[in-house]
């Protein structure tokens, strides 16, 4: 996805305050240009930048897209990043400058690896989707460190990833480790994502890294995270030191995300849809991303062009006129 904030913040991942669990409300965003839908954003926030190297969490639906267009994000640009989508409702289909084609699905996994440069499209309509009804899911970031961020673009789908259950609950694992199982998604720092699923009234221990900080993001339900009632579409952050996340269902099932990883060391900048290092380096990929769009070679080179959308890709907005630094 894109972040089209009419005055989009540049943010650098600072950690948060060490509390038992601290809990992140969501703001709403609109996202997708012209025809843009509404999501829920908790990654970045103005407490809390990362968990792992999440950097991005947008969760989005359940959307009747009859009534809302569902999803429609034009051609956009990304750098230094990858982007993680996951649905629990409906079909999107992922064009990207490599030649993707992917229709994902739910318990499936789209990852593209942004390296230098990458440009790609979603699509979640009834045009693509005739017989789709709603669309439901959450997209992550992660950012890239140094070692690969200028890197190689790459894309990847994984059909079936893979589950566990532990005191009742299933544990769907699509980035990295848990429980014993790992998922085949490329990761460039340690990092865990999975989907919980919860019978009512269930309580489920769940063993995780102590060297990870986690975040859980609930999607239905009531949940109490380490004792903590969380709120749906709100995220709970756990500071390294958890060996063990316990999670108490209410009445209804409960269908959450955890997130994880190594506290991410790197300072980033991260301004509309590029993260990089400095301000001069989201400068340079803005203006070869307004030079793609206009056919220029170099931008062209960089980020690439997708086939088959129909219609324009997204310009990049304007820069602030100041220079985007650590808060």
């Amino acid at each position: 996805m894109t972040n089209l904030e009419s005055r989009p913040r540049e943010h650098v991942c600072v950690a948060g305050p060490a509390v038992p669990v601290e809990l992140i409300p969501p703001r709403d965003v609109p996202l997708g240009g012209p025809r843009a839908m509404t999501v829920r954003r908790t990654l970045p926030s103005r407490q809390r930048s990362f968990i792992g190297a999440f950097c991005f969490a947008d969760h989005y639906g359940p959307d009747d897209i009859a009534e809302t267009g569902g999803m429609d994000v034009a051609p956009h640009p990304h750098t230094g990043l990858q982007t993680v989508t996951w649905l629990f409702e409906g079909e999107v289909l992922h064009l990207d400058a490599l030649g993707s084609v992917q229709a994902i699905r739910p318990g499936q996994l789209n990852l593209m690896t942004a390296g230098r440069g990458i440009c790609h499209s979603e699509e979640g309509t009834l045009v693509r989707f005739p017989a789709q009804r709603r669309l439901h899911g959450v997209q992550l970031w992660t950012a890239l460190p140094d070692a690969t961020r200028n890197g190689e673009r790459a894309f990847e789908h994984v059909a079936d990833v893979p589950a566990f259950d532990v005191d009742g609950a299933r544990v769907q694992v699509f980035m990295g480790t848990l429980g014993g199982v790992t998922s085949p998604a490329r990761a460039d720092t340690p990092l865990v994502a999975a989907q919980l699923d919860l019978p009512a009234g269930a309580t489920v221990r769940l063993a995780v890294d102590p060297a990870f900080e986690h975040g859980v993001l609930l999607d239905t339900g009531s949940l109490t995270v380490a004792g903590t009632a969380l709120e749906p579409a709100w995220l709970a952050y756990l500071a390294p030191g958890c060996a063990e996340v316990v999670l108490a269902a209410g009445a209804e099932p409960v269908r959450a995300v955890l997130i994880g990883g190594t506290p991410f060391e790197e300072q980033i900048v991260m301004w509309w849809n590029f993260i990089g290092r400095t301000h001069d380096e989201v400068a340079e990929a803005r203006a070869h991303w307004q030079a793609a769009i206009a056919g220029d070679p170099d931008g062209v080179a960089r980020f690439g062009h997708v086939t088959g959308y129909e219609g324009p890709p997204l310009p990049a907005p304007e820069l602030p006129n100041v220079q985007l630094r650590p808060r």
